[in-house]
């Protein structure tokens, strides 16, 4: 997942595109114990076809960017730091946004079923003329 941004912005960064090898697997294993933990028996509503969900959610890389910052941002927000109104920060401003793209009929899970994942086509790309 690496190979994002320069040197010098993936330096001491926690976001998980940036990261690689063991700190990325731990990154990886925290951020699926949270979402398996926490956000889904809570916020995980019913899978629809206009509310999709994948089951092999980390198989989207644009899924796990967005998980991942919301993590990142609940354990900001929620934790000593906070604030009394840091909780409700974190449902206004983030949770709601980004559980909205993720499950988003046109969004990453588009075409995954229950038990069923699909891997999506990525859009061609021209290399920039020099």
């Amino acid at each position: 997942m690496s190979g994002f941004g320069t040197e010098a912005e993936q330096a001491g960064s926690p976001f998980i595109l940036y990261l690689e090898g063991e700190e990325q697997q731990a990154a990886m294993e925290a951020l699926s114990f949270w979402v398996s933990g926490l956000l889904l028996p809570v916020y995980g509503r019913e899978v629809t076809s206009r509310s999709p969900w994948c089951s092999q959610w980390w198989e989207h890389l644009e899924a796990v960017a967005q998980l991942h910052a919301l993590w990142l941002a609940w354990q900001e927000l929620t934790g000593p730091n906070g604030g009394l109104t840091g909780p409700a920060m974190w449902h206004r401003d983030y949770l709601g946004p980004v559980m909205q793209a993720l499950r988003d009929p046109d969004g990453p899970f588009a075409g995954c079923r229950p038990g069923g994942h699909r891997a999506k086509e990525t859009p061609t790309v021209e290399a920039y003329p020099a």
